[in-house]
């Protein structure tokens, strides 16, 4: 990396979510408790859905890949801030705080596709249910998952290969905790404004156009089961409103960020915690846990465990 950039600074200084000691200890000890409920939430799915096999179907396929994506999402920067709660001075190095943008918009890309993904296999499971299985097919699964990291690698490389040309020679404050793109690019040493604005837009308009697909799905998807019976639609109501309540906590923040970079919100800090944080730590509640056929399967392999760790070697006689 420095071919890159031969002006470049070695390192920046993330300001993180607050200057309180107070506040921070406070915080530690919370984003603690979000990211371990995150990861341990996120891989039982995970395990559940893989040693499972009713659950071998294309929603729960689906499923299982958000999980698995949310577990890198959550882990790109939650622990380095967590660690940086009980810092005195925090500081990420370039190559570091280049591959938190990396990772960040790898994932965030990956989520935004894989959720469109997800929003089409309900349309076609109510609206198509007798073409479901052939359309929902192994092959095609799998190329939805494949589609959506691809998406979102293409996404990412297109973000960075123009910063990494960029002459980083002298501020190097990041008004965050963890480094994101129109923070990174407005220290650049050169006026990149109308070049940068563009560039970073388009994510924003990226997640609007998106946002927008998958609120027309659920529209439709309601609109459809409406002339079912009244406690299917009550259910699918109950179900579409969760579902978007989690998927406009991942949406809003990105649009609201990016739509219109370097305005510099204090808000825009607090924005970043839910599609970083909270999304991750809801999804496995909303998308899986709220389900019957997950919850009877995790009921199941742990009364599995707790009956052989019950059981006792047997007794014999002494001769």
């Amino acid at each position: 990396m420095e071919g890159f950039n031969h002006s470049r600074v070695a390192e920046f200084v993330l300001l993180g979510l607050t200057e309180s000691p107070e506040l921070q200890i406070f915080l530690f000890v919370v984003f603690c408790i979000f990211y371990l409920i995150t990861m341990l939430g996120n891989c039982l799915i995970l395990l559940t859905v893989i040693s499972t096999t009713h659950l071998h179907s294309p929603m729960y396929f689906l499923l299982s890949n958000l999980s698995l994506i949310d577990m890198c999402l959550s882990s790109f920067a939650t622990p380095k801030m967590i660690v940086d709660f009980l810092a005195q001075r925090k500081t990420i190095s370039f190559e570091g705080c280049i591959s938190q943008i990396f990772f960040l918009h790898l994932f965030t890309g990956t989520e935004i596709v894989l959720l469109i993904c997800m929003s089409f296999d309900r349309y076609i499971a109510i609206c198509k249910p007798l073409h479901y299985s052939t359309i929902m097919s192994e092959q095609v699964c799998v190329g939805l998952v494949v589609t959506s990291w691809t998406v979102g690698l293409l996404h990412t490389i297109s973000q960075l290969a123009f910063t990494l040309y960029l002459p980083f020679c002298g501020p190097n404050v990041v008004d965050s905790f963890f480094c994101d793109l129109p923070l990174v690019i407005h220290l650049a040493c050169i006026d990149i404004y109308v070049l940068g604005i563009f560039m970073i837009s388009t994510s924003g308009v990226i997640a609007l156009l998106s946002f927008l697909l998958l609120l027309t799905s659920y529209i439709i998807v309601l609109v459809t089961i409406k002339h079912h019976s009244s406690t299917a639609s009550s259910k699918a109501l109950s179900t579409c409103t969760a579902h978007f309540i989690v998927v406009s906590m991942f949406f809003g923040p990105c649009i609201f960020i990016y739509v219109w970079p370097f305005t510099n919100f204090l808000v825009d800090k607090v924005l970043s915690v839910f599609y970083t944080i909270f999304t991750p730590f809801l999804n496995p509640l909303i998308y899986t846990l709220r389900n019957q056929d997950v919850k009877a399967a995790m009921k199941k392999k742990l009364s599995y465990q707790n009956f052989n760790i019950g059981k006792t070697a047997p007794r014999y006689p002494v001769q």
